[in-house]
């Protein structure tokens, strides 16, 4: 029993050694987006901003807001309509008023084989007359001049297709327990950087809520037609563009972009068990070996009194917060509740799968 005891605690500290080295390297070699708006360059292109929305009307008013005040002023708005039952076309009918770049489609069906996302920004994309197209989720909060920046980075660094994880707004207890899960796996198992150096397919990761293509590229693979089926589609064509040859980007913690992912409980537990396992390969042992193994670590602090342990735990939740600008106290606080959140996850997203009943947006996906 002693030396399981022993093989345990040491996979633990090889572990966490691996996660603290990834956590320095993203933060030494952590791409920014710089501010262009002093360039010499001559950014004129056409950005069409394509947003699906379905039951959208408390945020969809906001995006459109940011979006017309944005110092980049050649875009095209078009929001896709998927059979919202609230008074999301209403609102968007109001901003066409306001500004003629606005355009909306309507649409009151659901093809099979298609999950509702994919087929919106499916349809939006055939409708863009845009140099880049760049998909929003509605309840994006956009700021000051990031499309300019975005594309000058795209330029700059002769790449295909760019994703930025927004800065999560937290405001219920749900939210706080649940969303630093996403950021946690994340930036503890990527190294951002190879994202946008290595070749391999293994280094991609992309977040629905803000993902910005070359036209040429998104014409090319039609991404969205392609994984129609998919539940995490954002992760799944960042794997197949990188698989490619195609050069992505991955970004994190720009102050300009921010979302509240989810506002209740009911939404976020529905909304982590439709992707969970994507993030692991589609493989619940390697969710559960991750899982595992963080909890080992607070057995050992809590249990054993390990010091060294809580001192790389909490080596581990700073990176975090700094990485992805989330607050470092209630991280701390909601740390443990954090692993014991991510297995109920896991456990509860394994057997909707199964069963085939994840709900999301009042759809059985």
């Amino acid at each position: 029993m002693i030396y399981l005891f022993y093989f345990v605690l040491f996979i633990n500290l090889i572990f966490s050694i691996i996660v603290l080295s990834n956590f320095f390297f993203n933060n030494i070699y952590l791409k920014r987006l710089t501010n262009s708006t002093n360039s010499k360059k001559n950014i004129r292109n056409l950005v069409s901003v394509l947003i699906p929305a379905r039951n959208e009307q408390k945020n969809i008013g906001n995006l459109l807001n940011d979006l017309i005040n944005q110092n980049y002023k050649n875009i095209e708005i078009i929001i896709f309509n998927d059979c919202s039952t609230d008074k999301t076309k209403d609102v968007v009918e109001q901003f066409i008023k306001i500004d003629k770049r606005i355009k909306l489609i309507n649409s009151n069906y659901l093809p099979k084989g298609w999950f509702g996302k994919n087929f919106a920004c499916y349809n939006l994309a055939k409708v863009a007359k845009g140099d880049f197209f760049l998909f929003l989720d509605a309840d994006v909060r956009i700021k000051d001049n990031l499309i300019r920046d975005v594309i000058s980075f795209i330029e700059d660094e002769k790449i295909s297709f760019i994703s930025i994880f927004p800065i999560q707004k937290m405001v219920s207890l749900s939210e706080k327990i649940f969303i630093p899960i996403i950021y946690n796996i994340l930036l503890s198992l990527l190294p951002l950087y190879l994202v946008l150096r290595s070749k391999d397919f293994h280094f991609s990761a992309a977040i629905g809520q803000f993902m910005f293509f070359k036209k040429e590229t998104y014409l090319k693979y039609q991404p969205h037609k392609l994984f129609k089926e998919s539940k995490a589609e954002d992760i799944e064509i960042a794997s197949f563009l990188k698989n490619n040859n195609e050069k992505i980007c991955c970004l994190v913690g720009d102050r300009r972009l921010t979302c509240r992912m989810y506002q209740n409980y009911y939404e976020v537990v529905n909304g982590f068990s439709r992707f969970i396992n994507y993030i692991f390969f589609k493989s619940y042992l390697l969710a559960f070996v991750f899982w595992f193994i963080e909890f080992i670590s607070f057995v050992f602090i809590f249990y054993f009194k390990s010091l060294f342990l809580l001192f790389l735990i909490l080596l581990k939740i700073f990176f975090i917060s700094l990485t992805s600008r989330q607050n470092i106290i209630l991280n701390l606080v909601f740390s443990p509740l954090n692993n014991f959140s991510l297995i109920f996850i896991i456990f509860r997203s394994y057997i909707a799968n199964k069963s085939r009943k994840i709900f999301w947006k009042d759809r059985i996906l």
